[in-house]
């Protein structure tokens, strides 16, 4: 039983690192340029905001969640599978994605 518990604490030190890792760079890019930003992280304008306007001990708190902060774009397999399945077009298929990607709506946390 031990073994689980060191197994679901690593996972969790790995949750609070790539949090930590992600709104770190999240706050780097919404400072460099906004608007680039918000496209790429796929969050709102107000989002961006608050992330941009996180204090470090702000950053730090909200990255010690257990669960993580980050979204993984892809809602439907066939968008992640002009990914990862035509090697030969890759750059074609990655450019079409990131068109498809830039239509979705950016989400909002509730």
């Amino acid at each position: 039983m031990q073994l689980i518990d060191k197994s679901q604490e690593s996972i969790m030190t790995e949750i609070r690192e790539a949090n930590l890792n992600y709104l770190m760079l999240a706050q780097q890019m919404i400072q460099a340029d906004k608007e680039q930003a918000v496209f790429r992280l796929g969050v709102s304008m107000d989002i961006a905001d608050l992330i941009g306007d996180l204090s470090n001990s702000q950053l730090i708190k909200l990255a010690s969640s257990n669960m993580m902060l980050m979204r993984f774009r892809f809602d439907d397999a066939a968008m992640l599978g002009m990914l990862t399945k035509n090697t030969k077009g890759l750059s074609q298929s990655i450019v079409h994605s990131s068109i498809l990607m830039a239509g979705q709506k950016a989400e909002a946390i509730a």
